[in-house]
């Protein structure tokens, strides 16, 4: 009697053993009952009927996917090549099992293909200087799609836009013709401002001839103070202008005399 209960009790340890699972916070199990979608179960202590019951494990915790580099052709007829990191979770295990076959490989095709289009969109410029934009376009797209499996696309990150050498020259050339073009402006200006303050001040000093004399004297200060072998020395032109004054009234009186 004792031979035969101890075949049976091996095969019961053993059922039983086949018939636990323990699943770890962040998993779930999509319980299938004769092939039939039955329950999605989890954490904790799973127990599943031998032969009947069968489980698929899904992960929900956020997944990081290397999307590879993609040759893309911007609308400007530039050829790059753009890799991009995104971030996703299962939000729906029975979709993400039901719904397609392998959802990882689902998801990375879809975000290479959906990289590709949404670039190819753009101009150069705007890749390198809009990625914030781009980034959120390419989330909004990849979520409306995936939403139908079950995951949730929370974050898409554009990582690197390769340039060939030729199209970085152009590129250094043309951040150089901007900076020079710039200088140019700010040069203008700075003109621009400066003669307005000369004939600000040309106009005040032209109401005060006492303000002229005033100038003089500090420019006459200014000359004698540089250490230099040469002086310009300025004479005013009113000066001038009285001294020949009195010249000519002095000659007819002398004639006269």
């Amino acid at each position: 009697m004792s031979g035969v209960l101890l075949p049976l009790l091996v095969l019961l340890l053993l059922l039983a053993a086949s018939a636990i699972r323990i699943l770890r916070e962040y998993e779930r199990a999509v319980v299938f009952q004769l092939g039939r979608f039955w329950k999605v179960k989890g954490p904790g202590l799973v127990i599943l009927i031998p032969a009947l019951q069968k489980m698929v494990r899904v992960d929900l915790r956020i997944v990081t996917m290397d999307v590879e580099p993609q040759d893309v052709i911007s609308r400007d007829n530039v050829s790059v090549k753009v890799n991009a990191v995104l971030f996703f979770r299962v939000m729906d295990p029975q979709k993400a099992i039901i719904q397609v076959e392998n959802f990882l490989m689902a998801t990375s095709q879809l975000a290479q293909t959906t990289l590709r289009v949404v670039l190819g969109k753009h101009e150069l410029d705007e890749m390198l200087a809009e990625r914030e934009r781009l980034n959120v376009d390419i989330q909004r797209i990849l979520d409306a799609q995936t939403d139908g499996w079950g995951i949730k696309v929370t974050n898409v990150e554009i990582k690197h836009i390769d340039l060939n050498e030729s199209m970085v020259r152009a590129i250094a050339r043309q951040a150089e013709a901007e900076r020079e073009r710039r200088a140019k402006v700010i040069h203008a200006e700075g003109e621009k401002q400066a003669a307005a303050a000369l004939l600000e001040a040309a106009q005040m000093l032209a109401r005060q001839p006492e303000a002229m004399q005033l100038r003089y004297l500090q420019t006459m200060t200014q000359v004698a103070g540089d250490r230099a072998s040469t002086i310009v020395f300025p004479l005013p032109m009113d000066l001038l202008g009285s001294l020949l004054s009195r010249d000519r009234t002095a000659a007819p009186a002398a004639k006269g005399s």
